[in-house]
């Protein structure tokens, strides 16, 4: 499964699904990462965490471990 978390930097990405249950889920969604999205994976921290991604034509910095629950195409 290709998460947003292997995906490489200056790569343009479309999501498939938004794992996660609850409070998890819904902040993701609440972000705006819908299925369907398309996500543009700006660059990422030194220490791998966070990623820093434009999506709907915004800036959003995103942490690993949210980030391994959003599966791409």
């Amino acid at each position: 499964m290709k998460t947003l978390k292997n995906a490489k930097i200056g790569t343009s990405v479309s999501v498939k699904k938004v794992h996660g249950v609850g409070p998890i889920r819904k902040r993701i969604l609440d972000m705006g990462i819908t299925k369907g999205s398309d996500i543009y994976v700006k660059k990422v921290a030194p220490l791998g965490d966070p990623i820093e991604v434009t999506i709907r034509n915004y800036n959003l910095s995103i942490r690993n471990a949210d980030a391994e629950l959003i599966e791409l195409l």
